[in-house]
């Protein structure tokens, strides 16, 4: 195939093929960037929380009698509760949950030194100090959870507390290895500036209640601490079909010890509702992001065939004199095909620039990571292939059109 014909015609036809281009450029920007957009998002909703998702419900209870007990009303809550049928285990927890956004934090050094260096240099950066998200419960939580220990042990009976610090911990790796990078965490002593807390166990993943970045994600603390407060958190264990039913029971056994309690609508839910609540707007993102995405493919493939429609109409006595001369179909289809792939590859290169541009903007202004450079050619070969699709249906018609019609078509 000679390129001359094919370039002296795009030149006859400088603004339609110029728009063209442009469009596959700023289709080849928009969409490189809204791939990675929405690629994020997914990894984001996608990450594991480290506990039995599917096994979890989640009764919020407060007390607005006076005269209440805290710990004494939640000893028979938790009794009356594992009663019901179809609960494996549950426990009461203040009111962190991993995503239900309620959280706790609590600075911690790997050492008193550390502290003293954090303090010396007005920032946690550097010192190996962190703040990570504390969980607490009565006993039975880790395994209520369904956390899998990696290392050590869970709490024991006497090691759990109501009103003063615990004087034990359980992490996850990801804080393990922040506060002991290549040592041994297990065992160490942990310093907040009043006491040393020692880790005894060591779980595989516990998300936080809010989310930050990938990073700090999981720097996660559990405390062998009791609730004390009017308001708790009862989380039930149950096989997942029972889940509904089981918060249904629960919820009139609760009243029943205690009519003087709120029982809120929306503290009465599936640990499966909860994840979707904390991820509602990130999934409504996907659906826009996607939903644009595939419209400006569709604008662009309704631009490159609308553009050879246009062209085979125009070149018709051309197209019959080719053919007369010899052309064969074949010729014709790959002159229209070749003549596309040109325009898209002008676009390309033009889009990537743009691509990268776009990114550098929104890593300024909303905070986007860089975009990986093999999300361009993935671009650019999806735009290739969707402009031969694109054109391959006009170029068929025009490699069809007999060398007697299109001689007299005009």
């Amino acid at each position: 195939m000679q390129l001359r014909p094919i370039l002296s015609t795009l030149r006859r036809h400088k603004l339609t093929a110029t728009l063209l281009t442009l469009q596959v450029a700023f289709t080849c920007a928009i969409v490189c960037n809204v791939a990675f957009m929405i690629v994020n998002r997914v990894q984001r909703i996608s990450v594991s929380t480290g506990i039995a998702e599917n096994q979890l419900s989640v009764i919020q209870s407060r007390s607005i009698d006076r005269d209440d007990h805290p710990l004494v009303q939640h000893r028979t809550d938790l009794a009356a509760l594992r009663a019901i049928h179809g609960v494996e285990s549950v426990v009461a927890v203040s009111y962190s949950m991993p995503l239900n956004q309620n959280e706790s934090t609590h600075g911690t050094c790997p050492s008193k030194q550390a502290l003293d260096l954090a303090i010396k240099l007005n920032s946690l950066k550097g010192s190996g100090c962190v703040t990570p998200s504390i969980y607490d419960g009565t006993p039975g939580l880790i395994a209520t959870l369904g956390l899998r220990l990696v290392a050590g042990r869970d709490f024991q009976q006497d090691e759990y507390v109501s009103a003063r610090k615990p004087a034990v911990a359980v992490i996850t790796r990801a804080l393990a290895r922040h506060l002991y990078p290549g040592k041994q965490a297990l065992g160490q002593s942990m310093y907040d500036g009043d006491s040393y807390v020692r880790i005894v166990g060591i779980v595989d993943h516990l998300l936080r209640p809010r989310l930050r970045s990938p990073r700090v994600d999981n720097y996660s603390m559990i405390w062998p601490q009791r609730p004390d407060g009017s308001s708790v958190l009862y989380v039930m264990r149950s096989s997942p079909q029972d889940r509904q039913l089981v918060m249904k029971a629960a919820a009139a056994a609760l009243m029943k010890i205690n009519p003087n309690r709120l029982l809120k609508t929306h503290g009465m839910q599936t640990y499966t509702q909860i994840r979707a609540s904390y991820f509602q707007r990130d999934t409504s993102m996907i659906g826009l992001l996607l939903a644009s995405a595939l419209g400006l493919l569709f604008v662009s493939a309704l631009g490159v065939s609308g553009l050879a429609n246009f062209w085979v109409q125009q070149r018709t006595r051309s197209i019959g004199i080719r053919r007369t001369l010899g052309a064969r179909r074949g010729d014709i289809l790959r002159y229209f095909q070749a003549e596309n792939f040109l325009i898209v590859s002008a676009g390309i290169v033009l889009g990537v620039l743009l691509a990268m541009l776009l990114n550098l903007l929104l890593m300024k202004h909303y905070e986007l990571a860089r975009l990986p450079l093999y999300y361009l050619p993935l671009g650019a070969l999806m735009l290739y292939a969707l402009g031969q699709l694109a054109v391959l249906g006009p170029a068929r018609r025009a490699a069809a059109v007999a060398p007697v019609v299109a001689t007299r078509s005009v």
